[in-house]
């Protein structure tokens, strides 16, 4: 079965940067047929895509073009989001999310269609 565990939050100041990881095991089709996302949660706000990436590309929400970046090392079965500038806004519970490659629609980083979630790893961006 699937599994997920994020890790990499923290707090940090404005301008500040984290990388968060996404580690995968448990997988029954071969890693690199996973489209894997970013996802957060800030309080009374609904969960939104970050960043999402499948077969080579990768999708980005607008509020975070230019400050994060996504990646994935197949080998060790992770994938890392990079971000820069942090700003207050960026505050949440970041999670990563899984779903077959094949039914992930470029350009649609949302939470619908993702079946495997992490437990999750708080950000928080404050002075």
């Amino acid at each position: 079965q699937l599994q997920l565990v994020e890790s990499g939050g923290g707090l940090v100041q404005p301008g500040g940067s984290l990388r968060l990881s996404c580690a995968a095991s448990g997988f029954s089709l071969p890693y690199y047929k996973y489209a894997i996302g970013w996802f957060r949660q800030a309080p009374g706000n609904v969960r939104e895509g970050v960043s999402c990436i499948s077969d080579g590309s990768a999708d980005y929400a607008d509020s975070v073009k230019g400050r994060f970046t996504i990646s994935r090392d197949d080998a060790t079965h992770t994938v890392y989001l990079q971000m820069t500038s942090l700003r207050p806004e960026d505050t949440g519970v970041y999670y990563c999310a899984a779903k077959y490659h094949g039914i992930y629609r470029s350009g649609f980083c949302v939470p619908d269609g993702f079946g495997t979630w992490g437990r999750g790893t708080l950000v928080t961006v404050s002075s």
